[in-house]
């Protein structure tokens, strides 16, 4: 691309210097002609009327005299009638530009120049032109030159973006050339750049979000179908084999909602629901992991509470907190429902270390982890809980309490006062 702007160039300017240039050669020859001409013409009438006024004063004409009126490279002849002629100067050989005047008294004057010093003339003034073409040449490349590599190095540039960018690379460049059709490919590049980053974050995101959140119902499940395999009992086998397909149907549910947050995080199939039988279920599948570890896990507080939400959400929430608990906690961890105006809560506590101070809020921040975890759960877990118009928050760090926030469900006067019960004591499950 280069070679063929500055050739493009050079033959345009070269074009205009042939054109221009031959016609100012033509010109200008033909006024230096002329100029030359006019001068031998005036020298000639000049002559001729010093020659007039001596012989009209009966004074002799002197060559000395007559030769004062004429350039020195000029030949001149003085014819007088009855005289002899009266010659100024060299007579000039080959072609000459001559003049001749003549007088009221029969007098006739001759001047001659020699070509050659219009040639001289024209030759200088062809080597000015000359020399100005060769300098319009010279600049004409370098511009040509210039413009070639303004142009030519963005689009250099901009093939290794879009050759990164089918590498992997997706950082956008931000790098702008002041032409503005160069600089809106580069828009595009960017742009395209920053798309194709956000949806491998997404899909990223995705593959780590569904790794995290398949891993305890898988988990759960093989511990389901193990019992099954070591028991002979019919009655426990069906037992495990209930509890194992309802894990099925939640893990089928976590699919789901996996895939629905990647298309659209703000999809949300928020309905009225039970909370005991979620926070029961959780308990009867996190009850073999805390036994198998030494401790317990105990619910209190309100029964009979309804909440607005998605229960598939809202469980996955709840373990991620039971198995945070089991993770990086200690001792007995408590579940306590309470209401708090509008809002249902699920407080998740227990007797650990606490969270560490320098993590504070930080702690849901994807890949913020107080141990070698993959810091994703809590980050997850309040995603889930905000998709559904509620929210996960950390009401305390030592000891630890993490609170989901749920849209509470207001029954009739009459069905509330029937259902709602006092603070029960903590029960062992």
């Amino acid at each position: 691309m280069r070679r063929r702007l500055i050739n493009s160039t050079l033959a345009v300017v070269l074009v205009v210097i042939a054109v221009f240039g031959v016609s100012l050669v033509i010109v200008e020859t033909r006024t230096i002609s002329n100029s030359a001409q006019e001068s031998v013409d005036s020298e000639a009438l000049r002559l001729i009327s010093v020659v007039e006024s001596k012989l009209l004063g009966e004074e002799r004409v002197n060559p000395a005299v007559l030769a004062e009126q004429i350039d020195a490279d000029r030949y001149a002849r003085i014819d007088l009638p009855g005289r002899a002629p009266i010659e100024i100067g060299d007579r000039p050989g080959g072609g000459v530009i001559q003049a001749r005047a003549k007088g009221d008294h029969g007098e006739t004057v001759t001047v001659q120049e020699s070509r050659s010093t219009v040639s001289r003339e024209v030759g200088r003034t062809l080597l000015i032109i000359a020399a100005v073409a060769l300098l319009a040449v010279v600049a004409a490349v370098l511009l040509a030159v210039r413009q070639a590599n303004r142009l030519a190095s963005p689009l250099t540039d901009l093939a290794e973006t879009a050759e990164r960018l089918g590498s992997g690379d997706q950082r956008p460049r931000h790098k702008r050339y002041g032409v503005p059709e160069l600089d809106r490919v580069a828009d595009v590049l960017d742009s395209s750049a920053e798309r194709i980053g956000r949806m491998l974050t997404a899909e990223r995101r995705l593959a780590a979000d569904a790794s995290h959140q398949l891993r305890t119902p898988l988990t759960a499940l093989s511990m389901r179908l193990e019992e099954i395999t070591l028991t002979d009992d019919l009655e426990t086998v069906k037992e495990e084999a209930t509890i194992a397909l309802t894990q099925v149907e939640r893990l089928t549910d976590v699919v789901q909602r996996l895939l629905t947050n990647a298309r659209d995080p703000r999809t949300g199939s928020a309905v009225a629901f039970d909370l005991d039988e979620v926070i029961k279920q959780q308990i009867e599948e996190w009850r073999p992991a805390y036994r198998s570890a030494g401790r317990a896990i105990v619910h209190s507080g309100k029964s009979c509470m309804q909440a607005v939400g998605t229960p598939g959400a809202v469980a996955q929430v709840l373990a991620a907190l039971i198995e945070n608990s089991l993770m990086h906690g200690g001792g007995t961890v408590a579940l306590r429902t309470r209401i708090t105006g509008n809002q249902s809560v699920i407080e998740v506590t227990d007797e650990g270390p606490g969270v560490p101070a320098d993590l504070g809020a930080r702690i849901f921040e994807r890949s913020i982890s107080g141990r070698n975890s993959t810091g994703i759960g809590l980050a997850v877990a309040r995603d889930l809980a905000e998709a559904d118009g509620g929210r996960l928050e950390m009401l305390q760090q030592l000891p630890p309490v993490f609170a989901l926030f749920l849209s509470r469900v207001t029954p009739d006067s009459k069905d509330h006062k029937a259902h709602e019960k006092d603070e029960q004591e903590p029960t062992i499950r």
